[in-house]
Formats: structure tokens, C-alpha cells, sequence
């Protein structure tokens, strides 16, 4: 296990009902998408890894597809086990998943391959529980992160906060751009590996998205902000607040631009 999946253990440990009541809802949003990529239907047997609540395995069980899913946080799986009922959810860190070679017809992942230390050895052990054949389907944000993923980092840059010494940067940083994921996945052994953008409009009341994004420690961002004395934290959500005006629509609420890479292939 590298420093990085060290420090992810840590980050989100009890954080799952936090990251279910706000980023999950962000994230939501490309579960159709991997789905279809990954052709998932009737009798389809797909693995989705870092399921976190759970949301992928829900589409694609209601599409008719025989769903396991693992994540490395227990409160994760468990989380993903209530909202999907009767769902194979164990709890694995991948490079390591607990199935034989071939096992699935197909693998989703949302959001889950810029949070692991070693993308390649990851990537290869999703290819050996594929069948020959087997479909691969998995988003990852464009980095660095901007719209949604973006404004309470770019609130804690203004401030003048710096990035602290003992939160390592994701190794993923260097493959959050189209040309770099697909090569990153040709490279793993998958045939027909393309990587299409995903943009769309996440729409969020600004106080919730500040309670449930920075202050409930859900990312590296709320680590950061945990760390702060109340005036830092109070300069920091004046500037927060700036920057969401950009984005306010009817109704209190801000319409948040999201961008994500969908990268798919074959076993």
C-alpha cells in the first residue's frame, strides 16, 4: 500500500453518510452513463468498485444486472448495502479484489481511479476479473479541478492557505486529461479504450454545498479547513460566498458547471 492509499484510508474513514448527503448527488449523474458504456443489462454479472453509497450498483440493478460491489471504507459498503437492497457489497482496496479471474461480464467505477496509489496496477486487476470481452467503464474528474470540484479550493487559494506538507498530491494528477486516461487504460490491456468528456450542471443550495464539501471533511479540502483557525476559516467562506455569486440562479441556488472524463474499453 503506497502513502497515498494510506492517506485516502484516513481521509475517508466515517465520512460516508457526510459524502452521501453531497458529493454522491454530484456523482449521480454520470451512474446512467457508466452504465450504458458498460452495457449493463439483464444477467450482465458487473463488478462496481468504490461504490461508496452505492449509486451505480442501484442503476444497474435496475436495469437487471447481477450486482457485486466493493468499497475500501466500511461505512461505504455499509452505506451501499441499505441503499441498494440485497446487494454483493464487501469491503476491498484495490489493487486486491476478492474474485477470480473472469469472473464479470462487466466493471463500472465512478469517481474511484483518481483515489488509488498505483492507477496501472489497478487498472490490471480490474482486467483480470473481466471475462474475455468484458466491458470496463470508468469516470475519473478533469484535473486540475474546476466548476463544482473547484470552488472551495480555488476560496482557500484566494486566502492564501497553502497545501500542506503531509497531504500527498493524487498520482492520478498526471492522467485527468483525455489523451493521458485513454493512453492509461490502452496501456492496462484494454482494446477499443476511448475516454469521452462529460459536462453538466450540478444544481445545490451554496450553504449546503459548503457544509456538506468543506466543512464536513469530506476531501483534502475539508482537511485543510478542519486545520484552520475560525478567522482563516470565516476568510475563506467570504470568499467562497464571492465566487458563488457567479453561479446563482433562482431560488437561492447556484448552478454549478461539472466536468469528468468517461473512459471505456474492452477486456
Amino acid at each position: 500500500m503506497t502513502t497515498f492509499d494510506e492517506y485516502e484510508r484516513e481521509l475517508w474513514a466515517g465520512r460516508a453518510a457526510a459524502y452521501d448527503r453531497g458529493f454522491a448527488r454530484l456523482t449521480a449523474y454520470t451512474a446512467p452513463l457508466l452504465c450504458e458504456a458498460a452495457r449493463a443489462g439483464a444477467g450482465t454479472r458487473l463488478l462496481d468498485v468504490g461504490t461508496g453509497p452505492g449509486v451505480v450498483a442501484r442503476e444497474a440493478v435496475r436495469r437487471g444486472a447481477e450486482v457485486s460491489a466493493v468499497d475500501a471504507e466500511p461505512g461505504m459498503a455499509e452505506t451501499a448495502a441499505r441503499n441498494v437492497p440485497g446487494l454483493d457489497v464487501r469491503v476491498a482496496v484495490l489493487p486486491d479484489l476478492p474474485f477470480g479471474d473472469g469472473t464479470f461480464d462487466a466493471v463500472t467505477g465512478n469517481f474511484v481511479i483518481n483515489h488509488v496509489g498505483d492507477p496501472d496496477a489497478a487498472l490490471r486487476e480490474l482486467r483480470r476479473v473481466l471475462r474475455p470481452g468484458g466491458r470496463l467503464a470508468l469516470t475519473c474528474w478533469e484535473m486540475p479541478g474546476s466548476g463544482a470540484l473547484g470552488i472551495v479550493r480555488e476560496a482557500i487559494d484566494e486566502v492564501g492557505v497553502a497545501w500542506p506538507d503531509d497531504i500527498p498530491v493524487s498520482p492520478f494528477m498526471e492522467y485527468g486529461e483525455r489523451a493521458a486516461f485513454a493512453d492509461l487504460v490502452r496501456g492496462a490491456g484494454f482494446g477499443d479504450a476511448d475516454v469521452d468528456p462529460v459536462t453538466w450542471r450540478h444544481v445545490v443550495d451554496p450553504e449546503d454545498w459548503w457544509e456538506t464539501g468543506a466543512m464536513s471533511r469530506v476531501g483534502s479540502n475539508g482537511v485543510i479547513l478542519s486545520r484552520q483557525d475560525p478567522a482563516t476559516v470565516a476568510r475563506v467562506r467570504t470568499a467562497y460566498d464571492a465566487i458563488m455569486t457567479r453561479y446563482a440562479v433562482d431560488g437561492g441556488k447556484v448552478s454549478l458547471p461539472a466536468h469528468a472524463l468517461l473512459a471505456h474499453g474492452t477486456r
